[in-house]
């Protein structure tokens, strides 16, 4: 039997942002314009890598990479953001599922592709001479494609025990937008392995990765502590900066909100989760990597002096 004719439920209302009903008119320009900027600012990044010859290495094919996935990644839930704030807070019941899918999906993806950006920081300062005979073109593809597999496959698992669900009557979420625990929440049927099922995939994951940038960069620390000159080491340290604080933002704020060990938390606690890494992260990661790597703001000083 079709899963839909299974559920009472045939869309959901995604309540958004139920204390700030005076400020709709504030918020929705505001976010609009933060869309705006990260689709524009990881565009530029993107357009001035692939025009420049000379930056067409393995650091700035990840960079490029990066800002790709995160213009899909703020696609999937900004413009329901954007929609809700205008009261069209309705969503599908497929249409639920096919956002948390490709929420996870994309979530999951960066978080690997971060993970291979630490490992390619690793192979250029502590093996700088194997560096370009390891980490080619060739092999920055086939790290990113391993990325976009784990990703594609990594929430299957939760989405199909979600989908299995019954919902008898309740449809509104508590949240920006469609997740696992708001639904889970509000089902009328045994969620408890939904619940390990969920905490576990998401713990291995994120260990996994964060474990892997965590040694990288152990390792990093101790090369660089190594070389005898100030000016060597700023300038090692220099190329792991904007991938730090990238690093810091996206597993702090995935991790206080995937990591659970209760069933739920204050609606507001994973709304102000939700909002640092599908909002703010996107918006900053052009802003780290342009202002913070001194090849792409060379690149765009000549850009911009050329149009004044």
């Amino acid at each position: 039997m079709d899963i839909a004719n299974q559920t009472q439920v045939s869309e959901f209302i995604i309540v958004g942002f139920p204390d700030v009903k005076g400020l709709q008119t504030l918020l929705f320009p505001l976010l609009l314009i933060i869309y705006l900027f990260t689709i524009s600012g990881n565009i530029i990044v993107i357009s001035l890598i692939w025009t420049h010859r000379h930056l067409h290495v393995p650091l700035y094919i990840f960079v490029a990479i990066l800002s790709f996935l995160e213009i899909w990644y703020t696609a999937v839930t900004i413009p329901k953001m954007l929609a809700n704030l205008l009261n069209n807070k309705t969503i599908s019941y497929h249409g639920c599922l096919l956002q948390i899918y490709f929420l996870h999906c994309l979530g999951i993806t960066e978080t690997y592709l971060l993970t291979a950006m630490a490992y390619d920081r690793y192979l250029a300062i502590c093996n700088p001479l194997r560096y370009p005979s390891i980490m080619t073109p060739s092999c920055c593809f086939q790290l990113a494609g391993f990325c976009w597999f784990i990703g594609l496959i990594g929430p299957l698992a939760q989405i199909i025990l979600l989908s299995r669900l019954y919902f008898c009557g309740l449809n509104k979420v508590e949240h920006i937008f469609c997740d696992f625990a708001p639904l889970i929440n509000l089902s009328c049927s045994d969620t408890s392995l939904n619940f390990v099922v969920d905490f576990t995939i998401n713990a291995v994951i994120i260990c996994v990765a964060f474990t892997c940038i965590i040694c990288s960069y152990a390792k990093i620390l101790s090369a660089v502590l190594k070389i005898s000159t100030k000016e060597g080491r700023k300038k090692a340290f220099s190329t792991c900066g904007a991938h730090l604080t990238v690093v810091t933002l996206f597993f702090g704020s995935v991790a206080f909100m995937y990591i659970r060990l209760t069933k739920s938390y204050p609606a507001n606690y994973d709304r102000s989760m939700a909002v640092i890494y599908s909002v703010l992260t996107p918006m900053c990661n052009p802003i780290i990597y342009s202002l913070r790597n001194q090849e792409i703001r060379e690149v765009m000083r000549k850009k911009l002096s050329k149009l004044m």
